[in-house]
């Protein structure tokens, strides 16, 4: 008996194996850009993420939500709080119960979190023809070579050629496989850009990247920079404790 149980895992595993294999020999790597989030120095560009909510606002939010986000967390990238509480009193939340033991509708508060589109998966999936649209809160940490891997999938739509496509799908050799339910979402102009930028395709994802990758790690610079003074600490706290080893062993010699 366990040896028949270890077979069906071990022909289980082999299926799933060569499933992997044959999504991966269909998906191209991401194209490599060079962003200033990058490396050991890499910092938050604000007028970029500012733009990107832009863009999520405005294409993404309508399928992809972004619920690990508060919207007070935009103080820290150039929002002042009146316009934060402007843009959380936008949506309506469902609050309660009141005195009445009433569920009750209110504008976001700033304390508040980015809502989700839909009211839970099933409602998602029946919008969007099977299709359950991600969350975008850690998107950009939870994919490989993520901010890579979401500008080209945003930007790298193509002629599906001799693949064949099913209603409702749509050709992208970025995506595992190669084909996804989501059509594509940047255009050129697609938005109009309260700081004037040219809203090109590659500008837009761009900084929807920029943002997403904020989104996902927030604390990213802070972080950074206390390992660069903790590196600073330990290197000056090398060369003084040489410094007191040759002076004890001195005389000694």
């Amino acid at each position: 008996m366990k040896l028949h149980l270890a077979c069906i895992t071990l022909i289980c595993a082999t299926l799933l194996g060569a499933q992997a294999l044959a999504a991966s020999a269909h998906q191209e790597h991401p194209r490599q850009l060079k962003w200033e989030f990058d490396g050991v120095f890499g910092t938050f560009d604000e007028q970029a993420i500012q733009r990107g909510l832009q863009v999520y606002k405005q294409v993404c939010a309508s399928c992809h939500g972004l619920t690990r986000v508060a919207f007070r967390e935009l103080t820290k990238v150039g929002f002042s709080e009146n316009e934060v509480a402007k843009l959380a009193s936008d949506y309506t939340f469902t609050d309660g119960p009141n005195d009445d033991g009433d569920m009750f509708e209110r504008p976001g508060r700033a304390s508040d979190k980015f809502p989700a589109p839909y009211a839970n998966e099933n409602a998602a999936r029946s919008i969007n023809n099977g299709a359950y649209p991600p969350d975008l809160s850690l998107m950009v940490k939870a994919r490989p070579d993520g901010a890579n891997y979401v500008y080209s999938l945003l930007t790298g739509y193509k002629d599906a050629g001799d693949t064949p496509v099913g209603d409702g799908q749509y050709y992208n050799p970025y995506f595992p496989g190669g084909l996804l339910s989501m059509a594509p979402p940047l255009m050129d102009d697609m938005v109009e850009y309260q700081d004037g930028t040219k809203a090109s395709m590659d500008q837009m994802a761009r900084d929807v990247v920029s943002f997403l990758q904020w989104a996902a790690e927030p604390e990213m610079q802070e972080r950074k920079r206390m390992g660069i003074k903790v590196m600073l600490f330990l290197f000056v706290f090398t060369i003084l404790f040489y410094i007191a080893k040759k002076r004890v062993w001195a005389d000694l010699h």
